[in-house]
């Protein structure tokens, strides 16, 4: 991957906040961490935000784009906003405690 180079302010931006579900919980058993990413985001950003951030070592990022839903409130249609996951999978012995926070 090429050289990516970020300010502060950019890696913090790149990861929004962790997905904490069942299925991204038991993904932590196989070295899995899952975060929602801005929507402009790209892999090698996502890689370079996590290393920096979190000190551990990352070997892959997969990303996948969640369409809003439809829904509706009080006979008004709405629409949720799109948005987008990374799952990354770090390098054996790495792991990050999302129970802790930042």
């Amino acid at each position: 991957m090429k050289d990516v180079r970020l300010g502060k302010e950019r890696l913090y931006k790149v990861l929004m906040s962790p997905v904490v579900t069942e299925k991204s919980t038991r993904g932590t058993e196989q070295s899995k961490v899952t975060f929602n990413v801005a929507l402009d985001a790209s892999k090698p950003e996502i890689k370079k935000a996590v290393e920096d951030i979190f000190k551990v070592q990352v070997t892959a990022v997969n990303t996948l784009r969640v369409k809003g839903k439809l829904k509706r409130f009080r006979g008004r249609v709405g629409q949720r906003s799109d948005r987008k996951k990374a799952i990354i999978t770090l390098a054996e012995g790495s792991s990050i405690d999302m129970a802790s926070g930042l």
